[in-house]
């Protein structure tokens, strides 16, 4: 399958919230908080199309990373249900880590739920290392989430090998967001 990838408007609001709300049906994030993330400065957010259809949003990923910090940190990222396991949350993620070097991050950090393995092996694939646990942090279930960074001068190069092989099939993933498969 082939995706294409855009930066997310304020206009793709109404479909962001309609896979939250899909995706995190007990703790998704609100309407007025996405549209800040969207529309905030430090942030940037893509949506993920399917190549013949793109009318429809079928992922979406954010990223907070102001620049000259060194840090940013996956923010949240979710792919539909029916696009779940054909490469869209490998290819978002591959995007995230391109622009979080480009501002000049060094170290990328995410929260994934502990009960989503999909999400946790797509970051364990993408170079993330398990840093911590935050217990009963995902509410109101009280799922601990597992804290993961990423070293990107130690990655280097790799950035772009993961853009270039993100057409391939692979989960997808969240710092609270649903893994092509679950929920991270």
């Amino acid at each position: 399958m082939t995706w294409q990838l855009r930066r997310a408007q304020e206009g793709d609001l109404d479909a962001i919230m309609a896979l939250e709300e899909a995706s995190f049906e007990s703790d998704a994030w609100s309407r007025e908080s996405m549209r800040r993330e969207l529309t905030h400065p430090e942030c940037y957010y893509l949506v993920g199309l399917d190549a013949e259809h793109p009318d429809a949003v079928e992922g979406y990923a954010g990223l907070l990373c102001p620049r000259g910090t060194g840090d940013a940190d996956i923010q949240t990222i979710t792919v539909s249900e029916s696009s779940r396991g054909k490469g869209l949350g490998r290819q978002l993620m591959g995007r995230l880590l391109e622009e979080a070097a480009s501002r000049g991050a060094r170290k990328v950090f995410l929260e994934v739920r502990a009960d989503n393995p999909v999400a946790h092996g797509l970051y364990l694939d993408l170079g993330f290392t398990d840093i911590a646990v935050r217990p009963r942090y995902y509410q109101p279930d009280g799922v601990d989430a597992i804290v993961m960074q990423l070293d990107v001068v130690r990655r280097g190069t790799a950035l772009t090998g993961s853009a270039e092989s993100a057409g391939s099939a692979g989960p997808t993933g969240s710092a609270g967001s649903a893994a092509e498969g679950a929920s991270s």
